[in-house]
Order: structure tokens, then sequence, then C-alpha cells
């Protein structure tokens, strides 16, 4: 007995002297799991078509005026009802991916984009013209409510702020893809050009199409639908690891009401695996949790919008000739050089937003955004006052765009859709997502259609004074009301939220919660 006692104290020497060998190692990197940035890639392209509509319409908006004699009123109104329209398919889209699934709710998106894009690029009038916007928008509003969606149940915990952020990376894309666009076919005569500009955006809805049947459908919907086998092949391939893919999976099946002892590769699920009900645990009788996650999510696609982003990126050149830019062409490459900027700098937010974390970033955002807004309406106003040229006026306009841009980009534009759609629950999320589309695309078509009234009204110069004070406002709310969702799964967000002011106590409860789960599975492990 007492060789034994001493092999078993041998033993148990060893293995903490080796636990304690591995504490001083340092820690693994988690891997990049490929087969989930391929997918969020191909679901992200549906953002694409809203990118490339909204820089597009920069340029050719001029061109459809000249061709068809149209008013400033019509112009706003046609650049503007695209955002209107996409409501309709954002309203659609939730319960749409509720039945049929994420994964064909992408293939609509592209499909009814595509047709939309080839009624514009063929209108022979503005009542056409407005018809295919109508179809489009609609493409459009499905595209926006599905790609943050399926990415963010798609991605690993530690890389979904990354994969996530695809969805902004994609708009601004498109966004640069219109500007060359707009360049590229400015030379041809007026009544072609537009029309060019305006059909080849049919081109990523093709190419969208067929890279979704590489696409699995989202692990989460799979098992709202009693699904676990085919939801556990899918996490197997997109988690770093089978004991992570395991983890998500007993998550996502306590997220849904699922029973733990149920592992078949079909169970039997509640009826609401369909969306039936959810308005009323989302609008008509929420949990505190839930309201505060509403009201963070309308509230930040709000204060994206009403800073006045699509005045600074869809009206660009006017703002350049107002500056005092007078070659069209050079307006134009101007233009360009404010895509090139704003896709520069989503690229370097994908790798800042999981190792810096949300808040900082967005709070940063919003900072030189107010900086920014608050110095190209000085520097308007001061061109506007003066008969002459002043170059480092115009200089500074120019300069003060591309930060816009530039600061929208690193924080703001991103981590809207990063933020808002992973905090919903997952029985909430699609209906939820879907409310935050429709904040931003009301407000957004506010903002494109009124600016030039605006502008006429209380000069161009004021108009970005007041974005610059709405801006304060937002970063007000964003310090308030905005929780760090930074490391947390979908399935924690919940936790963090109905304590408003209070959610750093949840935050440090949820990391205990982990250490000592850490802790337990290290003495589970130890022979005494």
């Amino acid at each position: 007995m007492a060789d034994r006692r001493v092999e078993d104290n041998a033993v148990s020497g060893q293995l903490q002297n080796d636990h304690r060998i591995a504490d001083f190692d340092p820690p693994q990197k988690p891997k990049t799991n490929k087969f989930a940035i391929a997918c969020a890639i191909l679901a992200c392209t549906t953002s694409i078509l809203l990118g490339y509509d909204i820089g597009v319409m920069s340029g050719a908006n001029i061109f459809i005026q000249n061709d068809l004699k149209i008013s400033d009123t019509q112009t706003a109104v046609l650049a503007g009802t695209l955002n209107i329209y996409s409501l309709i398919g954002s309203a659609l889209a939730g319960r749409t991916s509720d039945w049929i699934g994420r994964r064909y709710t992408v293939v609509l998106s592209g499909v009814i984009f595509f047709v939309g894009a080839l009624l514009m690029g063929l209108a022979p009038g503005y009542a056409f013209l407005m018809f295919g916007r109508f179809v489009a928008g609609i493409g459009v509003g499905y595209g926006l409510m599905i790609a943050p969606v399926y990415t963010v149940e798609i991605s690993p915990t530690l890389s979904r702020g990354f994969l996530t952020s695809f969805p902004e990376v994609f708009v601004n894309l498109g966004i640069l893809l219109g500007y060359v666009s707009n360049y590229a076919f400015s030379k041809l005569p007026t009544n072609l050009g537009w029309r060019y500009m305006l059909g080849v955006g049919a081109l990523p809805a093709v190419v969208l199409a067929v890279g979704v049947l590489a696409m699995p459908e989202s692990p989460r919907w799979l098992v709202m639908q009693g699904r676990l086998g085919d939801a556990k092949r899918v996490l197997d391939k997109t988690s770093t690891s089978k004991e992570e893919a395991q983890l998500r999976l007993e998550d996502i099946k306590e997220a849904a009401g699922i029973p733990m002892h149920l592992n078949d590769d079909v169970v039997s699920v509640t009826k609401q695996s369909h969306g039936e009900g959810v308005w009323r645990q989302l609008i008509l009788h929420p949990t505190p949790a839930v309201l505060h996650i509403l009201i963070a999510a309308l509230g930040i696609h709000f204060f994206q919008q009403v800073t006045g982003i699509d005045s600074v990126v869809l009206y660009s050149p006017r703002i350049f000739a107002k500056a005092g830019i007078t070659s069209y062409e050079h307006t134009l490459l101007a233009t360009v050089a404010v895509g090139f900027v704003k896709t520069i700098f989503i690229f370097i937010a994908t790798f800042l937003v999981d190792r810096v974390g949300r808040r900082p970033l967005l709070l940063t955002s919003m900072g030189g955004m107010i900086f920014s807004l608050a110095c190209l309406g000085a520097a308007l106003t001061i061109v506007e006052h003066h008969d002459s040229t002043i170059p480092w006026a115009v200089a500074l306009c120019i300069t003060m765009v591309l930060f816009n841009v530039a600061f929208f980009s690193i924080g703001l534009g991103p981590i809207t859709w990063v933020y808002s759609s992973e905090i919903f629950p997952l029985k909430l999320r699609a209906q939820g997502v879907s409310l935050g589309v429709a904040i931003n695309r009301v407000i957004s078509g506010i903002i494109s259609m009124t600016f030039l009234s605006l502008y006429k009204a209380i000069t161009i110069g004021g108009a970005f004074f007041l974005y610059a004070a709405i801006g304060v406002l937002a970063w007000v709310f964003f310090y308030t009301m905005l929780p760090e969702t930074q490391g947390r799964t979908l399935e924690e967000m919940e936790l963090l939220f109905g304590k408003y002011h209070k959610w750093r106590q949840a935050n440090a409860m949820l990391k205990s919660k982990k250490v000592d789960h850490g802790d337990g599975e290290e003495n589970k492990g130890q022979v005494n």
C-alpha cells in the first residue's frame, strides 16, 4: 500500500509540475477557419449590391438628369427612394429567412436585385427607371438583413467581429466599384453612359447566385428546425476544433429550448421555429434585457445614418464642386479617392474589431466624424463667402471629406452591423435585425432625399454643422447605452443587457464564471 501511495503521489506531482510548466507557455492563437471565411465572403456579396448602387448613383444621377431632363427634386427622389423601397425587402426578409432558411434568402436577394438592375439599365424613361429602382430596392433590403444574420450565425466566437464586419467591407467595395464605373463609362454618349453604369450592377448578383451553392445553411437555423445532425456537421466545418463545435451546439440547443439529452439527428421542436410569436416578445412584451437590446440596435442604426454619411458619399461630386473643383473629370477622380479611402479603412477595421473591442472603435470613430464634419462645415462656409477660389479651403474640404469617410469606416460603419446582428437572442434575431435595417434604410432615404433642400435652406456648411451636432448626441448614446460584447458568445449576450450603465458588472461576472469553469475542468483532470 505504501508503494502504491508513493506511486500515486509521484503521478500527482508529475501532473502538477507539467501543469506549472504549461502555465509559462505562450497562449496559442486560435486557428483561422478558412471555410467560415469563405462562407461569410459569399453571403456578404449581397452587400456589394447596395454599395454599388450608392456609388454609381453619385455620378449617374448627373447623366440621368441631363438625358431625361428631370428636376433636382426628381433626382433626389430617384437617389433616395431605393432606401425606402428596401424597407419592403428587409421587413419580409426576417420572416422569409425563418421560413426557408438563411441560405436561400441570400439567393432570393441576388435574384431580385439582378432583375432590378436589368430593368434600370434598359429603362426608356423616368417612370420605368423608378420601377427598376423599386425592384432593386427590395433585393437590397433582403441582402442588408440576411448577410449579417447569416455571417454572425456561422462565425466562431473569437473571429465573429472580423467576419461580421464583412458586409460593411463589401458595401465599401461596392461604392468604390460604383465610382470606378462612373469614371469608366463617363466618356460614352449621355443616353448610354448611365444605362451601362446601372446595368453592370447585375453582375455581382450572378456571382452570388452561383457561389451560394457552396454555402452551408446556418447551424442556428438548422437547430431551430430540429435538424441537429445537419447543424453538427456545419459546426464541425466552421469551428476551430471539434470541442468548440460541441460547445457551440450545446449553447444553441439551450437557446432554442431543446433539452440537452436529445441528440438524435432530427428532433421535434416547438412551432415557433418559423418565427411565430416573435413580434410579441420583441415589441409588445419585451423583457428588460430585450428592451435594452432593441434600443441599442435601433439606436446604432439610427445614428449611423442621421450623422450624414450618405450625404457625404452620395453627393461628394456636388460637395467638391461647391468647394471650387470646376472640372467634372477632376470631381469624379476626387470621388474615386473617397471610395478608395473608405475601402482601405474598412479593411483595417476588420482586423481591429476583435482585438480592440467594439466600444473603443465606435467612440473613436464618432469623435473623428464630429471633428471632420465641423471642419468641413467651416471650410465650405469660408468658400461660400468668397467670390474667388481659396486653395487652402478647397484642400481642407477634400481632406475633411476623406477624414469623415475614414473615421466612419474604422468604426461606426462596420460595428453597426456587427453589433446589431450579434446582440439579439436566437429566436428574435432575424426579426430584430430586420427592424434595425428598416430604421437604417428609412433614415438613409430621408437624408439622401433632403440633403439638396437642406443645404439650400441653411447653406451647405450649415448642413454639415448640423450633422456634427447630431454626432455629439450619438457619442453620448454609444457611451451610455452600448455594452462591450467582445469575446462573448451569442448565447451570453442577454446577460449584458437590461442593466444599462451596470453592464460592466455583468461582463465581470461572465468572465469570473468562465475562469471558475476552467478551474473546475482542470481539477477534474488532477489525480489526488
